[in-house]
Parts: structure tokens; sequence; C-alpha cells
């Protein structure tokens, strides 16, 4: 009886122990949780009218997005660590533990902290913006975001690239929106035998015609090489950076449909073969 005394003692002790560990901690993770829901509102509602407020202020596309980023990181990081300190957690044993676990994923990421600072580099020297056709890792397309670790392109065909800032920041690249003008230049054949000044007056008389060509600097046509096969006449103009698809292709199509109009010939590979009598 007195063992099975003592063992109802302890178990009260023990229940009354978890209750009021349950009466604790229950409580202060309810409320770890109710604000952790109620900041994260909070942060998407902020994030929101932060993007609205650039929007009205101007800023430019490229630097939006990439604060949007950062804006919505930072503010995540600082609610987690004020739930865990609601949690009864020792935040200064906690940062410095953050602080060693931060510096060994550092070292492990170190990659991903190349490309944010890659991702710094771009938005400040703006080698290219949002809206921006440019050439760079291999491949080619519209700047369509600048976020803090990748730049989105989409390429002509509608596929979607991210291409790290790291590499990016640091390579060779092209921006084709860089200028509001650019030269288009073609090699246009013409057969041996067929009158050179009747082709060059085409060429120019085709440009000339054309508005979306300008006039300052003015068309070019001349004999640029004497080919195994043809007469190649080296041909550039002046473009809006807009029409320079537009303009590209409609010279092709034109000198293909009047070449014939003009007594000329495109020419093509040919072989004479010559078969000696045994």
């Amino acid at each position: 009886m007195e063992y099975l005394g003592s063992l109802g003692e302890h178990a009260s002790v023990l229940i009354k122990m978890l209750s009021g560990y349950i009466s604790e901690y229950g409580l202060r993770l309810l409320g770890a949780i109710v604000v952790l829901v109620i900041g994260l509102w909070i942060v998407k509602m902020i994030v929101r009218n932060s993007q609205r407020l650039m929007e009205k202020s101007k800023i430019d596309a490229s630097l939006r997005s990439f604060l949007k980023s950062l804006i919505d990181i930072v503010l995540k990081v600082l609610l987690i660590i004020s739930v865990m300190s609601m949690m009864g957690i020792k935040m200064t044993s906690f940062i410095a533990l953050l602080g060693a676990a931060g510096l060994a994923v550092g070292m492990a990421l170190s990659g991903t902290l190349q490309n944010f600072a890659g991702g710094v580099i771009i938005l400040i020297f703006k080698p290219f913006k949002v809206g921006d056709f440019i050439t760079a890792q291999g491949f080619s397309g519209i700047v369509k975001e600048i976020r803090i670790f990748v730049t989105v392109l989409t390429t002509v065909d509608n596929k979607t690239i991210f291409i790290p800032n790291g590499p990016l920041s640091n390579g060779s690249m092209t921006n084709f929106s860089a200028q509001p003008k650019r030269r288009v230049d073609w090699t246009f054949g013409i057969a041996y035998g067929n009158n050179y000044d009747t082709a060059k007056k085409m060429l120019l008389d085709m440009m000339n015609d054309d508005k979306r060509i300008l006039k300052d600097p003015k068309p070019f046509v001349a004999l640029g090489e004497l080919a195994d096969n043809s007469v190649n006449l080296t041909t550039r103009a002046w473009v809006n950076a807009a029409d320079y698809w537009d303009v590209y292709f409609d010279m092709n199509e034109k000198f293909y449909k009047n070449a014939d109009k003009f007594g000329l010939s495109i020419p093509f590979p040919q072989m004479d073969v010559h078969l000696d009598k045994a």
C-alpha cells in the first residue's frame, strides 16, 4: 500500500509538471504560431505595397524586382527570429550558432553568394535593363526580370531562361537594345557576267525607297568579294533598332523577286566535269 501511495504521489507530481510545461510552453507555441501566420500575412502586404510604391515612384523595373525579393527575404528572416524568441530560445546563443552555421553555409554556397554579388553589380552598373534584348552565356532573349540570384530571359520562341547573375556579371554580353540605331549588313551575290552597276543601282534604289532605312548615314553598296561562284556585293544600311529584323528579311525578299527584272542571276555552286577519251 505504501508503494502504491508513493507511486500515486510521483504520478501526481509528474502530471503537475506536465501541466505546467503545457500551460507555459503550449501557450508560447500557440502564440508563436499565431504571430507567424499573422507575420507572414503582414510581410506579404508590405512586399505588395512596396512594389506599388516603387511603381508609382517610377523606379527602374530591374531594381524593382531585385528590391522586392530582398525585402521579402529580410522580413521573413526577422519574423522567424522573433517567433523563435517568443518560444523561449535564447537568441544570443542562437545568433552565435547562426553565425557559425552561416559561415559554413556561406562556404558551401559560395556560388550562390557570387550570384547575389553579381546581381548587385548588374543593378549598379546597368549593362542591361528589363526589356533589353541581350545575348549572354550562349543564350539570347528579352530580359524579363533581374532577381537576387538569377536573371530571367524570354527567348524569341517563348522559352524562359534562367541565367545565374555571377557568370552573367563577369562574362561577355551583347546588348542589342543599348543603342537606338543599328546597322544592317547583307551580302548579295550575282553571277559573273552580270552588270555590276545595274545591281548596285537596284540595291541603292531599294534601300532609298524603304522609309524605315535612315538617310544618314547613307546606304552603302560596294564590290565586296570576287568569290569562287559569285560576285558578292557588300550592302549596309542604318535603321532604328526596332526595325532591324523586318528590314533585313524584306530586303532579302525584294532582291530575290527583282533580280530577274534587272537581268541579274543569283548564282549557286557549280562544277564542270571534263571526261578525257582514253
